[in-house]
């Protein structure tokens, strides 16, 4: 395992190469010391040899000037010099419950933001919700940005607002999105019950008039 490691830029570099084996370090080189060092009893043997090849451990001291600083260049824009702030996206979905009588789930989706620090809240009305509330890890969406998904298990109400609040380093104020029962889904959900009900009192009349009749 080889590390270079950087102070104030390419003012000072270190170079710091690691031998595992097995998963323990056997010996290491470190620029700072300029010889191998053994970890371990065999790892001492093998400093000895190492540090004992003038040209190589030349070659191994000047690795600082010909590995680790030409890659500075090339990787601090990707690390030290990266400095953007992304905003989040946000939107909120509802999930249905499933076959299993409970609440309905409202779910915040928050995409695409950095860094990683972040907080979400949700709120009924001006109220804050901090019960039956569930979050994912904050996930790496493999380009830089990352996403979290936080649920709120909850019971809809008509004429109820619900607001997924989400402050991050990005955002001047908090963004706040905001959701509200379609007058549809409610009568939805009443035609549902209702169609329900009625199709039980169906199946329950020829049930008993196939009973009566076989009786």
């Amino acid at each position: 395992k080889f590390e270079c490691h950087f102070i104030n830029g390419t003012e000072k570099v270190r170079f710091v190469s690691r031998l595992i084996y097995n998963r323990e370090q056997q010996l290491h080189f470190d620029s700072d010391v300029g010889v191998f060092v053994g970890d371990t009893p065999y790892g001492e043997r093998a400093a000895r040899y190492k540090n004992s090849l003038t040209e190589f451990m030349e070659y191994t001291r000047a690795t600082v000037d010909w590995y680790c600083r030409p890659n500075y260049k090339i990787i601090a824009p990707f690390s030290v010099e990266r400095r953007v702030e992304l905003p989040p996206s946000v939107s909120i979905s509802l999930v249905p419950s499933n076959s299993q009588p409970g609440p309905d789930r409202l779910l915040c989706s928050v995409m695409d933001f950095y860094p990683t620090q972040i907080q979400v809240r949700w709120f009924q009305g001006q109220q804050e919700v901090s019960e039956h509330v569930a979050a994912t890890d904050v996930v790496a969406s493999g380009d830089w940005t990352y996403q979290l998904l936080v649920l709120l298990e909850t019971h809809p109400r008509s004429g109820v607002t619900y607001t997924c609040q989400v402050e991050h380093v990005s955002l001047e104020q908090p963004l706040r999105q905001r959701w509200e029962m379609p007058p549809d889904a409610t009568r939805s959900k009443v035609l549902t019950g209702i169609g329900g009900f009625v199709l039980g009192l169906v199946f329950l009349a020829l049930g008993l008039g196939f009973y009566l009749r076989k009786k």
